[in-house]
């Protein structure tokens, strides 16, 4: 692992940290600080990730196979969704979105899926036991994806824009510095961009454009917007001038 989260407490002399680091750098390792809240940077930000491509999946807009593929091909990520799961085991997965849920006070932009917990109830915890969202026997045959050249845009879209959500609301409540932010997600989860940066590509305004439909239509908290977002909608300003 390249990254490691500094997370000072409050109690944490700043001398202290500054060793940390120091020591931390000389291993060779990136570091970033964070305020101590659920889920730090990565595992706070990473949360929709799985979580929309799940809510995808319930819906039927997409199956496993096919969200996989928007996300690596049209995404540019190094895996997709679904099959990350498989990779960390549901186990672990289900257990992190289970505790992040709970410390942020039943937040519904955390809540679980009821799909990844059949899973885990059934054993089916994906690669180490043979069976998650995909078969891993010898004789498994691989799903074939729907490759719809606007269905796997709009997918992307839909996650990415929930992920620069987090990303962005990290930031308006002073979890981590903008740089921070995108250095612990492109070097700690291997995303192809850092969120903040794409979101100036995309547009703040068409990211809050998407939020906003996506609320509309659903009228869940889950959904709501950042206020960073919208203020920086409003001051037609970016992340990265």
């Amino acid at each position: 692992m390249k990254l490691v989260e500094i997370i000072p407490a409050i109690q944490t002399d700043p001398a202290i940290v500054q060793q940390v680091e120091d020591l931390v750098k000389s291993w060779g390792k990136r570091t970033v600080r964070a305020k101590d809240t659920p889920g730090f940077i990565v595992n706070r930000i990473a949360r929709p990730f799985y979580g929309e491509a799940l809510r995808i999946f319930e819906e039927g807009l997409a199956d496993p196979a096919t969200v996989d593929w928007a996300m690596k091909e049209i995404g540019k990520f190094r895996m997709g969704p679904f099959e990350l799961m498989d990779y960390i085991g549901h186990d672990i997965n289900f257990a992190v979105t289970e505790t992040v849920f709970e410390a942020f006070y039943y937040d519904p932009r955390y809540r679980p899926s009821f799909s990844q917990k059949r899973l885990v109830e059934a054993g089916y915890l994906g690669r180490k036991t043979g069976r998650g969202f995909y078969q891993y026997t010898p004789d498994a045959v691989a799903p074939t994806p729907t490759r719809e050249n606007q269905l796997g845009k709009d997918i992307v879209h839909r996650i990415v824009c929930m992920l620069i959500n987090e990303a962005a609301d990290a930031l308006y409540l002073k979890i981590a510095s903008r740089d921070d932010i995108d250095l612990a997600m492109t070097t700690g989860v291997n995303y192809p961009k850092g969120l903040l940066k794409w979101a100036d590509e995309i547009g703040i305004a068409r990211c809050v454009e998407t939020l906003d439909r996506l609320y509309e239509e659903y009228h869940e908290d889950r959904y709501r917007c950042s206020p960073q977002l919208r203020k920086m909608t409003r001051e037609v300003s970016k992340f990265y001038e």
